[in-house]
């Protein structure tokens, strides 16, 4: 496979996932959050109906979505925590460095854990899709989300 194609389709994978990871994510109330994978479910299975998917590709694939936005609404749910910490060692007469650094740590590891499993998710389709399903997913990238692609 073309190193375009499988960036092409890592860029579907990951602009679905993180487009539904950033509504997710960053979004505003939690009614939001249903709409938004809604339409992340409609892009990756208008994709994967171009590919001519099967019913088992297709339900490892549901299976790596559904962990990879199951990871981002946790995150949503936890993304607040921390500020009352943070708050509380602004306030403080002296900052003490190392507890703002465990707190940056703790949160980077967080970012770290929801970019390992969206990244897994895109490898695992990557794996369930065949060299030419790949293309076509690559292709429906290019056509419909060009803005994603260089």
């Amino acid at each position: 496979m073309k190193r375009r194609t499988t960036i092409g389709l890592l860029a579907v994978l990951a602009g679905g996932l993180l487009a539904g990871a950033s509504a997710l994510a960053f979004g505003g109330p939690p009614a939001r959050h249903g709409v938004m994978k809604r339409f992340v479910s409609a892009t990756i299975d208008d994709a994967l109906d171009q590919a001519k998917v099967t019913s088992a590709q297709r339900a490892v694939i549901y299976g790596a979505r559904d962990r990879a936005l199951a990871a981002v609404e946790q995150h949503w749910q936890t993304r607040g925590t921390g500020m009352e910490e943070a708050l509380r060692l602004f306030e403080a007469d002296q900052i003490d460095p190392s507890q703002v650094t465990a707190l940056r740590q703790a949160k980077e590891e967080e970012h770290r854990r929801l970019a390992n499993t969206i990244e897994q998710a895109i490898v695992e389709v990557h794996d369930t899709l065949t060299p030419a399903q790949r293309k076509v997913v690559a292709d429906y990238v290019r056509a419909h989300h060009r803005r994603h692609v260089n």
